[in-house]
């Protein structure tokens, strides 16, 4: 009786610590996954659509809205991995622009919400009364070139957008 005992403990032993790490990761992955617009505006966001095109030219009129006035650069990185200066002390860490399930899960118009209103109970601040509606636009074309060129995913399975499925996999 005594070696079933150690025996059924080793292996919930066994099971917990194998476990922890798959949900860590699972874990992780659904923080960031979870949308960020509020679920009674979530229609709405997703409607959104950008009216500017795809073009180089936006794309580096974005870089430098993003590396300047735009301040994106301190929390989400140089090279949008959410590593900037500011990312230490942000819980949850700031969205990675190189991540190409961000790109697929989110639609162009929930990302645009979040800019301009920003994230309640994260660090994403509002940047509607900073950025105009074309700026914000032009500085997520840059963003979506972190994920393999100025093509995100824009939406994927939830409503798609202009960019549907052209990123990159990044993790």
């Amino acid at each position: 009786m005594r070696q079933a005992f150690r025996w059924a403990s080793g292996l919930i032993l066994a099971l917990v610590v194998s476990g922890s790490p798959v949900s860590a990761q699972e874990h992780g992955h659904q923080q960031m996954m979870m949308p960020r617009v509020p679920a009674d505006k979530l229609a709405e966001a997703r409607a959104l659509r950008s009216p500017l095109p795809s073009s180089p030219d936006i794309v580096e009129k974005g870089k430098a809205i993003y590396e300047g006035k735009g301040t994106c650069v301190n929390c989400h990185g140089v090279s949008g991995r959410g590593d900037g200066p500011g990312a230490a002390t942000l819980n949850p860490p700031p969205r990675v622009f190189r991540s190409h399930g961000f790109w697929r899960h989110r639609s162009e118009g929930e990302i645009f919400w979040v800019i301009k209103y920003g994230s309640p109970g994260t660090g994403m601040i509002p940047f509607g009364g900073m950025l105009s509606d074309e700026e914000i636009w032009t500085v997520m074309e840059y963003e979506q070139s972190f994920s393999g060129g100025s093509h995100g995913g824009g939406g994927g399975h939830q409503g798609g957008g202009r960019h549907q499925g052209r990123g990159m996999m990044m993790h």
